[in-house]
């Protein structure tokens, strides 16, 4: 009897001290918040592993290039009256969420190239990831609504009048409670997961399908509403988007003369390039994820960074160049300034 109370007790034990090395046993009388302590360790740049230190100099310059470029849009659209039309409010709109996600992603990749810090707390990932696929969704929803703008004005010019500022602004706040409200969900989810001890991600930053590998929770919930996010968003606005395109170039190739074919065209140019510029990455890295299962980590990593940093980056520039007003004004500016400084030299 004294023998099989022993086993019972050693086996017990042994399974006590299995439970507690388990990455999601919560021990008991302790509070389950302290089991949130676990951090992620994020990935690195490929081709700057070598000169990590270094590699935060063009890192910084791209982030204040992306600074100077949304925050002169956002300050030309605001200063000049002239471009308070219906399509500037989301050309606004599309600089203040290209500047808030390049911003939500810049401490992270400056403190693992600057500082080679690579571990990132769980809030901290979480918050990071609302804001990193919030920014996103909105990128894609103003581009859906830019491109209706442009339906309209080439397609049907008698209901042009219909969307006025007050329609555009409706228009944003309805981008905005969308994504809050598809999103919001996806932190909260993730906090009743449990997730392994190493947790390591594929990038310098926090993305949700990223983290969801790490966990060794049962993950139904959160790939369904994971998926449900990608087809009320993304996968909602891509098509549209393209039929949109289509139906303008129907309308476009119906008008006389190739000089107004070319003059309707250089009216969609620069949304054109804004919208190849978000949605070919984006497709890029989403066959790279159902199909490239032999596809090296670094293009993948690369193929994530173009599509996350190259509009916030591009998207002044060609807005600036391809829009008279805009680029005008910038002009005058640079003139003004030159101006002062040559009567400054000459006193």
């Amino acid at each position: 009897m004294y023998d099989l109370t022993l086993k019972i007790a050693r086996s017990t034990g042994q399974l006590f001290k299995d439970e507690m090395e388990h990455p999601c046993f919560i021990p008991p009388r302790t509070n389950s918040s302290q089991t949130r302590t676990l951090s992620f360790f994020l990935a690195g740049f490929p081709a700057w592993e070598t000169t990590q230190m270094w590699s935060a100099v063009p890192l910084c310059s791209m982030y204040l290039l992306a600074l100077l470029g949304n925050l002169t849009i956002l300050s030309i659209i605001r200063a000049e009256q002239s471009l308070h039309a219906p399509m500037y409010p989301l050309l606004a709109m599309l600089a203040g969420a290209n500047l808030g996600l390049f911003t939500s992603m810049f401490p992270t990749m400056l403190k693992m190239l600057w500082l080679e810090g690579r571990e990132i707390s769980f809030g901290t990932c979480l918050a990071q990831m609302f804001f990193i696929h919030s920014f996103r969704d909105i990128e894609s929803a103003v581009m859906l609504a830019m491109v209706f703008n442009r339906y309209v004005a080439i397609c049907q010019p008698l209901y042009s009048s219909i969307l006025t500022n007050s329609v555009t602004i409706k228009i944003c706040v309805a981008i905005i409670k969308r994504t809050a409200f598809v999103q919001f969900p996806l932190p909260i989810l993730l906090t009743r997961l449990c997730f392994t001890r190493v947790s390591k991600l594929s990038h310098p930053y926090c993305l949700h399908p990223d983290i969801i590998k790490n966990t060794g929770s049962d993950m139904r919930i959160n790939n369904t509403y994971g998926l449900f996010v990608l087809l009320s968003t993304l996968d909602l606005d891509l098509p549209f988007v393209l039929l949109s395109y289509l139906l303008i170039l129907k309308t476009i190739l119906n008008i006389a003369t190739w000089r107004e074919h070319l003059k309707a065209l250089n009216t969609c140019i620069s949304h054109i390039c804004a919208v190849l510029l978000f949605f070919i990455p984006m497709i890029c890295l989403s066959m790279m994820h159902q199909f490239g299962k032999h596809v090296s980590p670094q293009a993948y990593a690369f193929t994530a960074n173009i599509h996350f940093l190259a509009p916030p980056i591009l998207n002044p520039i060609i807005y600036s160049t391809k829009t008279k007003t805009i680029w005008r004004w910038i002009l005058s500016v640079l003139c003004q300034r030159g101006r002062k400084s040559r009567v400054a030299i000459f006193q």
